[in-house]
């Protein structure tokens, strides 16, 4: 499997699944009477970054994955969401710049020199920074924003997270 296929469906994937758990959000927010940006500043713990972070760290996570491993430049998305409408913007936005991407872009991602703007005197590999940085990293804030959400009693469950799988009709026993 390329860096590619690992990285760009999978993470579209879970994009919009995180903004249909923002539908379920609003919905679970009107049906118990309150304002669904309530839930945008809630957070598990006092140290962790609140709702509206998480998502925007995952978004950030997966767009900039897609950036560096292509080579190519990520959108700007200043972190000034304060409703569930602009962070399902961000999130189209993200989705949208990573499907933009093809397979071609990728050549050679596993072995590109990636610099993370955090540590500029060091450098490493694609697959090393997709392996070891970016799944743990995304599936964190993506997890953790799920967990926001059914700590506050929104209702989403394991098929809201996992989303949908590509499926084919089961072979035939020989005869």
């Amino acid at each position: 499997m390329s860096l590619y296929e690992a990285c760009i469906p999978q993470m579209s994937k879970m994009l919009e699944n995180l903004s249909a758990w923002l539908d379920k959000a609003a919905a679970s927010a009107e049906a118990r009477g309150f304002e669904p940006e309530v839930l945008l500043n809630a957070r598990l713990a006092p140290d962790q970054f609140n709702l509206t972070r998480q998502i925007q760290a995952a978004a950030d996570t997966a767009k900039f994955a897609g950036a560096r491993l292509s080579g190519k430049e990520a959108p700007s998305h200043p972190d000034t969401e304060t409703t569930l409408d602009e962070l399902r913007a961000r999130l189209k936005a993200s989705v949208e710049f990573l499907r933009g991407l093809t397979a071609e872009d990728f050549k050679g991602a596993a072995d590109r020199e990636i610099v993370l703007p955090f540590l500029p005197d060091m450098g490493t590999r694609g697959a090393d920074y997709f392996n070891e940085f970016v799944l743990p990293n995304f599936y964190f804030h993506a997890t953790t924003a799920y967990a926001i959400l059914r700590h506050n009693g929104v209702d989403v469950g394991k098929r809201d997270f996992i989303g949908g799988m590509k499926l084919f009709p089961k072979s035939a026993p020989a005869s």
